[in-house]
């Protein structure tokens, strides 16, 4: 099916990205949240992000002008059920992620896709609490969303194979690459990037490295852009350990535990870039190990 209006649930730094993409990309986008403070940020943020595009050439003040004249925000949950396609992008807690799919069935189109940007969760589960587990799918994102070009396809035990090709078409429409990915947990990218950054915690919890020394030996040892923990604050120190969860509890090899002074850094509320402490802290003007 052809899809024109995409609904995102979530403004935050997934929400706002994927809605930025998809408006420059033609689409009319219902941006939604339980928050009008966070739909601000992301309007903002995106106009900013664009703007940067702009000044780059890539896009022109004339797309730009159309792509956030296509965006709309809503604080109510049910103005995005008459869209074409729902793009789930709220935290990464089953509960959550649930509780909105069951908000939303009663307003939904009869043709309306539902999908979401988990990171993690099983598609086929989500997809059995809802009435259409055939027009569902994991559509997830790399982070950031307007910089990264592939997108994670996850197909539930149920997705049928119309969904799946108009799936494939947004992210074409998109100028992005899909990767296809069963539904076993944490998928593909998080499969083998979290057991790294995980693993890159231990060696930091066992003395083997400093913080400077872990991340320095990666980018330069191993050509990465960023060192694991330099990664993982930016990720979301939380967003790792619950993925590190998942894989431990839906694969149950201990290989995947998470390591303890990655939970003690969650515990302590110390999650990375969002809140100014990570494994580094980000509250002067340069970064700083905190270990």
């Amino acid at each position: 099916m052809e899809i024109r209006t995409v609904g995102v649930v979530g403004a935050g730094q997934m929400g706002n990205g994927i809605a930025h993409v998809f408006s420059l990309a033609g689409y009319d986008v219902i941006l939604a949240d339980i928050s009008e403070d966070s739909l601000k940020k992301a309007l903002a943020t995106i106009d900013r992000n664009i703007e940067r595009q702009v000044s780059r050439g890539k896009v022109t003040a004339e797309d730009k002008a159309a792509a956030l004249a296509r965006i709309r925000t809503t604080l109510t949950l049910s103005d995005v059920g008459a869209t074409d396609l729902i793009i789930e992008a709220a935290t990464e807690k089953e509960t959550v992620k649930q509780a909105i799919f069951q908000d939303l069935l009663p307003h939904l189109l009869p043709h309306t896709i539902l999908t979401s940007n988990t990171s993690s969760i099983s598609i086929t589960r989500l997809a059995s609490r809802t009435d259409r587990p055939e027009k569902f799918m994991g559509f997830h994102f790399m982070n950031p969303v307007p910089v990264m070009q592939l997108v994670e396809l996850i197909r539930g035990i149920a997705t049928d194979q119309d969904t799946w090709e108009s799936m494939h078409a947004v992210v074409r429409q998109l100028g992005k690459t899909a990767s296809s990915s069963e539904d076993f947990p944490a998928f593909i990218v998080n499969r083998i990037l979290m057991p790294m950054i995980n693993e890159a915690v231990y060696t930091l919890y066992e003395g083997v490295g400093s913080v400077k020394s872990i991340d320095e030996s990666l980018k330069l040892g191993a050509n990465h852009p960023m060192g694991p923990l330099e990664l993982a604050d930016f990720i979301g120190l939380d967003t790792c350990l619950s993925i590190m969860n998942v894989l431990h509890e839906g694969l149950a090899d201990t290989k995947y535990r998470p390591c303890p002074l990655l939970t003690k850094y969650v515990e302590a509320g110390w999650l990375g870039r969002k809140t100014q402490r990570g494994f580094y802290d980000y509250r002067g003007e340069v970064p700083v190990p905190t270990r």
